[in-house]
Parts: structure tokens; C-alpha cells; sequence
């Protein structure tokens, strides 16, 4: 499973002092960024194939409060099943392992020209990925 380790900054958090509720949303994004990255895949060389990855719906479940200076890794567990979408299971954790938030992501791969998902998002990801064991695919 791929993980990133953040350290939360003080702009992240609102009035109450603890981080904003879409902040999480941007940790899941992230994280799911530099997965794709350290499979090796970039923006531009999906460009390059005419797609893109979308969001299609992601939820946020709360566990415990996290404020500036906190240190977190965020997870990205990658689920593919045989339609057009896949999803993405990430945990926010401290470093002791508390889960203070989960992101469930379901994400698709979009042809930019046709403006229509793909059949078959794995296999985009596969032509394109160095590393395709970091987003639970085969070579």
C-alpha cells in the first residue's frame, strides 16, 4: 500500500482551530497524485494518451480532530473491478497508527475527446505505469 506523510499547516485549519472538513479532500487528492506519480504516471503523459483521471463521488468519514503541526501519512489502496470505474480507499493516520480520517474515492479514467469514461480505466493506467504493483495492478 502506498503512503505519504504530511505535517498539517496552520492555513489548513478553520475558525475552531482543527482542519477544515474539505482539506481532508485535498490530502486524498494529493496522495492519490503521488501514487500515480510513483507508479509512474503524470498528468501530461496521460495527456499524452488523450485521457484523464476523474472524480466521480468521494466521502469523508471523521474520526478524530487534527490541528497545526500534526503530523499525518495518508494511504492509497487502489480497488479495480470490470466496469468503468475504480476506487480508491485512503486512511488518514498519526503516526501511532490512529485513524483520524478515512476518503473514499471513486474515480474513473476520461477520454477528453470523446468526453466519455473508458472501458477499461486498469488497463490505461497499466500502458502508461512503470510500477503498476503501487496501484494493486499487475504488470
Amino acid at each position: 500500500m502506498f503512503t505519504i506523510r504530511l505535517t498539517v499547516r496552520a492555513y489548513e485549519l478553520d475558525a475552531q482551530g482543527i482542519v477544515n472538513g474539505a482539506v481532508y479532500l485535498q490530502y486524498g487528492e494529493h496522495a492519490r497524485w503521488e501514487c500515480l506519480r510513483a507508479a509512474g504516471i503524470t498528468a501530461d503523459s496521460l495527456r499524452a494518451k488523450g485521457v484523464t483521471p476523474i472524480r466521480i463521488e468521494e466521502t469523508v468519514r471523521y474520526h478524530e480532530q487534527l490541528r497545526a503541526g500534526d503530523e499525518i501519512t495518508v494511504s492509497c489502496a487502489f480497488t479495480w473491478g470490470d466496469g468503468k470505474a475504480f476506487r480508491v480507499h485512503q486512511d488518514v493516520r498519526r503516526p501511532d497508527g490512529t485513524l483520524v480520517a478515512e476518503v473514499a474515492n471513486v474515480g474513473g479514467v476520461l477520454d477528453v475527446e470523446a468526453g466519455r469514461l473508458v472501458r477499461d480505466p486498469a488497463e490505461r493506467f497499466r500502458a502508461v505505469a512503470t510500477d503498476p504493483a503501487l496501484l494493486g495492478l499487475a504488470g
